[in-house]
């Protein structure tokens, strides 16, 4: 399973929290690229479902990663 940010912005306004089967039925109905549905058919079943993208892709950038720092802005 090989997820990059692109791939992982097709399931942005995914149905939050969801099992395997709803990614998996959004990620076609959307249109998205083959390669996130065959990243979604590699999760594991669970009874849980996902809360958000980082608990599918443990090293999700978020913005903290970016070290961006709205204080500093020059008008």
């Amino acid at each position: 399973m090989v997820w990059t940010l692109e791939l992982a912005s097709f399931l942005d306004d995914a149905p939050w929290p969801a099992n395997k089967a709803e990614l998996i039925d959004y990620a076609t109905r959307t249109g998205a690229p083959k390669e996130v549905v065959d990243n979604l058919m590699e999760l594991e079943d669970t009874e849980e479902p996902y809360e958000s993208i980082e608990e599918i892709w443990l090293d999700y950038p978020t913005d903290e990663d970016f070290f961006y720092d709205e204080e500093s802005k020059d008008f």
